[in-house]
């Protein structure tokens, strides 16, 4: 069964001035509606409640207090759900909406509990309608703009494809709203290629992500196996068209190498509390030997951990000998003050310290590299 998420982008929910694209979102359901009957599944991660709660309170601009954000989208996100519920329900589709956090993708528990509640959804034909608790998240652990988490929902429900909506037709060479030469990449399969282009941070008035956050999205989902497309849902048609397998925005293809669903959760939700620096021989076992880290090989404790925190793992550069260069990430067995301890010791000198320690500060089945 065909399994799709969709997401929509401040800028493709409201216009300019916070007042909702009625014709946009009818669009979008008409979409969704017929998704649905042909036996598929769908999900929408949706923004545009800050916008819309900017709209009833008639703020004049964006605010920048995470408060006041906070508060703008209390007063828009029953609203803006409202319209989603209505417009399925004409269209014969219930809807059910729900609302993540960051905590709930980087919390393990949380992560599984989510992927069985939108399981179920799904097995009893309903359509999630998500969008981030903006009432509880701060500004350190917000999605940008919802791209992160639609990435992390079509991972946690294994989606066969995910589909960014924006005001653009797709990735640009360069900003084409400030470099009129610039033109659409339609397929991306190497990210290394994109390098060179100028993908930048430019966002609408009213949301706060940006191209650079949804090729990020791309990375992530193509990662874990799922096609993705970035492409223009204010145009009408172009969604029916993606959805149809038509050439349209930037594609970016399903990579070979998967990782499994707890290292893509390790890799890209859960953060890390602190880095170890490890000498070139454990560098080495890691990268090309698949092997887990030994306290041994670490040379260099940095931050305030716990066991079972995640944590950044890097190399020094043979060159410079000063230049860090990330090579992994994993949960640590250890805490920082433990680490500290016996960071260099073998795992004979390691128990006589801490008798019940782990011989592995990060096992191999509990690391990802970078």
């Amino acid at each position: 069964m065909r399994r799709v998420v969709i997401k929509l982008g401040s800028s493709v929910v409201a216009d300019d001035e916070g007042m909702p694209r009625m014709d946009v979102l009818a669009g979008v359901c008409d979409q969704l509606a017929g998704l649905h009957r042909a036996g598929a599944e769908a999900i929408v991660v949706t923004s545009g409640a800050i916008a819309r709660g900017m709209r009833v309170m008639e703020l004049p601009q964006r605010p920048t207090t995470v408060g006041a954000l906070q508060a703008a989208s209390a007063v828009g996100q029953g609203k803006l759900y409202r319209i989603y519920d209505e417009l399925l329900r004409e269209r014969g589709l219930t809807s059910a909406q729900v609302l993540l956090t960051f905590f709930d993708m980087s919390a393990r528990t949380h992560y599984l509990n989510a992927r069985q509640t939108l399981s179920t959804l799904l097995e009893w034909r309903v359509l999630p309608v998500i969008n981030e608790n903006d009432t509880t998240a701060t500004d350190e652990i917000s999605f940008g703009d919802n791209d992160f988490l639609a990435a992390q929902v079509a991972v946690l429900v294994g989606a066969d494809e995910l589909i960014l909506l924006t005001d653009i037709d797709g990735l640009f060479t360069a900003d084409p709203r400030l470099h009129p030469d610039a033109h659409i990449v339609a397929e991306v399969s190497d990210f290394a290629a994109l390098d060179d282009l100028e993908i930048g941070h430019t966002t609408s008035p009213l949301g706060s992500g940006g191209m650079r956050s949804k090729v990020v999205a791309a990375e992530m989902a193509t990662a874990a196996g799922i096609p993705t497309v970035i492409c223009n849902g204010v145009r009408a048609q172009a969604l029916a068209a993606v959805l149809a397998g038509e050439r349209e925005g930037t594609r970016f293809a399903a990579r070979e190498a998967r990782y499994s669903s707890f290292k893509l959760w390790l890799k890209y939700a859960k953060p890390s509390r602190g880095t170890v620096v490890i000498d070139q021989g454990a560098a080495r076992a890691v990268r090309e030997g698949s092997a887990s880290l030994l306290p041994v090989g670490i040379t260099e404790v940095n931050g305030d951990f716990d066991a079972g925190d995640a944590i950044d793992i890097v190399e020094r550069d043979t060159q410079s000998g000063s230049t860090l260069r990330p090579l992994a990430k994993g949960i640590c067995s250890y805490s920082a003050d433990e680490l500290q301890r016996v960071l260099g010791l073998k795992s004979d000198a390691v128990r006589e310290i801490l008798p019940r320690a782990s011989d592995e500060a990060v096992h191999r089945d509990y690391l990802v590299l970078d």
